[in-house]
């Protein structure tokens, strides 16, 4: 046949031999005269065309035949239904439709010009196999069930796209072999059932046009763009409780239907692509092959490799149509292990994935061998889509209630503007109640002043420099010792090579310590240093404890001395959860002044912010003075804040400076909540100048000088305008009169910050209550260097 696929197992020959044939026994059989004489009138017509009956080769010719063809088809395509049916003659793996009905031809014309007729999701590279299944089938008389729905999709004269199924009608088709074809055994069938996409298989089995096709088919479509049986499964997976007993019922059942199994069993399986693991649905009641029983299971341990690299390297379905070969091969793995205890003799593993990552496993037993396999897996090509927006949906819910906890234990809004979120949230399920629609509204507040602090670990850098450094030359000094000794028992050159290295790096690391300083030596440890431990270690009893002895120093997960490093790090750490304890018992007390809004950080030190202003409260009028009042309790308590850090350090290994700043903002600004890092921040291009200068002001030097403007022992206040000088004297002459602050007062002038000038700055020392016992005995820092050492 010209024009038809090149590779295909089936010589095609359109004829309309098995209709002629049917006419010519009715004519014998036919009582009525009226009905005899007409079918005795068709046959002599037709009969000048013989070419339908022997078969035509090339598509183009049925047009020749086009008046013949219509008389021949008139009982199969009546004319008076030709309005309502959408039928046409077809030709199997072919978009070659003629004789079609009124109706059809009216949808295709409307669908348009540039419209071209083709099947939903139809993998053209499978054609081939289908073509041998055709044969297997039709001339074998196996049962191979390889349907499943087939669809159009054609948009109408308005645009919308219509979805139309096809039903096939295959009964006036012959299929024999040809010169080449070859014979087909059970053993062959079972080998080709069980390899559906090795192509070069089923050529060999089915040689090119080694087959013969004669005959057509005709195809019926009808209108399911609202199809019932999908939409009842579409239902079932995203009903909210999709993870209950009746409904997994339910769904299972479904699946019973469309493989026409009875008896078909469904599982699922989570994969956590995080670990690596297989694990249970949130539902206890949910099925399993993967675990039966088990709660999780390593990903390699759970599944056979090549099921493993199917599903989740390739993200393709993975068949097993004979159990007992499968569990020969794979030996003891989960799966193998509860697909022999639950009697299962074939099963399909369908990877749900959306893209991006693999959500499970879709799991289908069968108790019967080959019942489930390579070939009727596609009928889950389209169900699967709906399934992974289930399957999203669940993890989404279950992400959400984790995300909730969180924001409940650990991340709240800050009670001071939970209303406006309360009041918005109201809104927003009201917009979605009335009419599904609803958007949730950014959250900013107007005209508030700003107020920022922070206290900072003066040089924490260089201080876990030094700890970092120390604890590696200390590691290199417990390797020369044992390699020295090593030395002494025998005289290896690859002792006196691994020393030389040793010596190296430690003449290093004496000079200085660079970002790459500890990579370095780690890599050294690994490539050339822990080898020669393990040899070490066997050699005697003395070298065998200082390797001990050695390791026993040695930070499991680095494989690096911690001592230093952690003493350091435990100190940061105690501090700050003291400082950042201390700030939070005293804001409850700042809420009384006036409601506001207050976050605090931890780095290295703890900075926070604080926005006072009426929009932030609701319905209580606001007044300067309450601003006046915060700006004094932000101060004091900064003082208090530096006395614990200093008292906190009488148990501490190691001893750290602070460095205390306050920024004053004499202007309002707005703020906003960000949806995206759960936080406020200033809302507007003017108002970014306020994050300039936090960002960079505790960097600044004193104009005209390298020097900074924070230091230890010293409290700064940063500020620009005249009127918020004289507020902050007025405050420092108060706190020194209660012991907070000392006499030494200075008024600096700050270099010019990078897009900010004309900053002033108010230094002054802290007095310091080493003693919480005597809280009237204070001392400045000097004297608080010699309390403390």
């Amino acid at each position: 046949m010209k024009n038809q696929l090149k590779d295909f197992p089936l010589d095609i020959k359109i004829s309309f031999h098995k209709i002629i044939q049917q006419f010519s026994e009715q004519v014998e059989n036919e009582n009525s005269s009226i009905a005899k004489k007409y079918k005795e009138e068709v046959l002599q017509y037709v009969s000048s065309f013989p070419q339908l009956e022997e078969g035509i080769d090339d598509p183009a010719d049925l047009k020749k035949y086009q008046d013949p063809i219509r008389i021949l088809l008139n009982d199969l395509f009546p004319a008076i239904l030709s309005n309502n049916e959408i039928k046409a003659v077809s030709l199997p793996f072919h978009n070659i439709i003629f004789n079609a009905s009124q109706r059809f031809r009216k949808i295709l014309d409307e669908a348009g010009p540039d419209y071209k007729l083709a099947m939903r999701n139809m993998d053209e590279s499978m054609n081939y196999v289908y073509g041998c299944i055709l044969v297997l089938n039709h001339h074998y008389g196996y049962k191979i069930d390889f349907s499943r729905p087939l669809y159009y999709d054609i948009p109408n004269k308005d645009g919308i796209l219509k979805h139309y199924r096809l039903a096939l009608n295959a009964d006036f088709i012959d299929i024999y072999p040809g010169e080449n074809a070859k014979k087909i055994t059970e053993k062959d069938v079972d080998l080709l059932i069980q390899n559906m996409e090795d192509i070069a298989l089923w050529k060999e089995m089915f040689p090119p046009r080694s087959w013969i096709f004669k005959g057509f088919t005709i195809i019926n479509l009808t209108d399911v763009t609202v199809d019932d049986a999908i939409s009842e499964l579409k239902t079932t997976l995203l009903h909210q409780e999709t993870a209950d007993q009746s409904e997994l019922i339910k769904f299972q059942d479904i699946f019973r239907s469309i493989y026409k199994i009875p008896d078909l069993r469904v599982g699922f399986t989570v994969y956590n692509s995080n670990e690596d693991t297989f694990e249970r649905m949130n539902n206890r009641e949910g099925k399993s092959f993967i675990l039966d029983k088990e709660e999780v299971a390593e990903g390699k341990k759970g599944v056979y490799k090549e099921a493993y690299h199917k599903l989740i390297n390739e993200q393709t379905y993975y068949t097993i149509s004979n159990v007992e070969s499968y569990v020969k091969k794979s030996g003891e793995d989960h799966l193998s292990q509860n697909l022999k205890k639950h009697q299962i003799k074939s099963c399909i593993l369908a990877p749900i994935a959306n893209g991006i990552e693999l959500l499970g496993i879709l799991e289908l037993g069968s108790t019967r061998k080959n019942e489930l396999n390579s070939i009727n897996a596609i009928k889950l090509d389209d169900i699967l889509p709906y399934i992974v927006t289930a399957v999203e949906r669940n993890k989404n819910e279950f992400e959400n209630r984790v995300k909730a906890v969180i924001q409940s234990e650990c991340t709240s809004i800050h009670p001071s503007v939970l209303w406006i979120f309360e009041n918005e949230a109201k809104r927003f399920i009201r917009d979605q109640d009335q009419d599904g629609l609803a958007s949730f509204r950014d959250i900013a507040f107007k005209d508030v002043y700003p107020l920022y602090g922070q206290i900072d670990i003066v040089g924490s850098s260089e201080a876990r420099n030094e700890a970092i450094q120390g604890d590696l030359l200390y590691q290199m000094g417990l390797l020369e010792e044992i390699i020295n000794s090593a030395y002494e028992t025998e005289k290896l050159p690859i002792y006196d090579q691994v020393n030389f290295r040793l010596k190296e790096f430690k003449d290093e690391l004496e000079n200085s310590l660079n970002a790459s300083s500890e990579q370095k030596v780690i890599n050294l440890l690994q490539r050339e240093v822990n080898p020669l431990m393990d040899h070490l270690s066997k050699q005697s009893k003395h070298l065998k404890k200082l390797v001990e002895d050695y390791q026993g120093k040695l930070n499991p997960e680095t494989g690096v001395v911690y001592d230093l490093r952690k003493n350091y790090d435990e100190t940061v750490q105690k501090l700050n959860r003291t400082m950042a304890r201390f700030i939070d018992r005293k804001q409850v007390e700042a809420q009384r002044i006036y409601p506001h809004y207050f976050e605090r950080y931890k780095t290295d030190g703890v900075d926070h912010n604080i926005y006072i202003g009426a929009s932030l409260t609701y319905k209580r009028p606001f007044n300067k003075v309450y601003l006046y009042n915060l700006r004094l309790w932000q101060l004091s308590t900064m003082c208090e804040m530096e006395n614990r850090f200093y008292q906190v350090q009488k148990t501490t290994p190691v001893k750290l400076d602070a460095a205390s700043l306050i920024l004053v903002f004499n202007s309002t600004l707005s703020i906003r909540y960000r949806m995206d890092e759960k936080k406020f921040d200033v809302d507007g291009t003017y108002n970014a100048r306020y994050e300039i200068i936090k960002k960079r002001i505790d960097k600044a030097f004193i104009k005209n000088t390298e020097e900074r403007i924070t230091v230890k022992g010293k409290i700064v206040i940063v500020y620009s305008q005249s009127a918020d000088e004289r507020e902050y004297l007025r405050y420092i002459k108060y706190l020194q009169t209660k012991k907070y602050l000392g006499e030494e007062l200075e008024i600096l002038e700050l270099e010019d910050v990078q897009g900010v000038i004309g900053l002033k700055a108010l230094r002054v020392d802290i007095l310091y209550t080493p003693d919480e016992k005597a809280p009237d005995k204070t001392i400045t820092y000097e004297g608080l260097v010699d309390y403390l050492n």
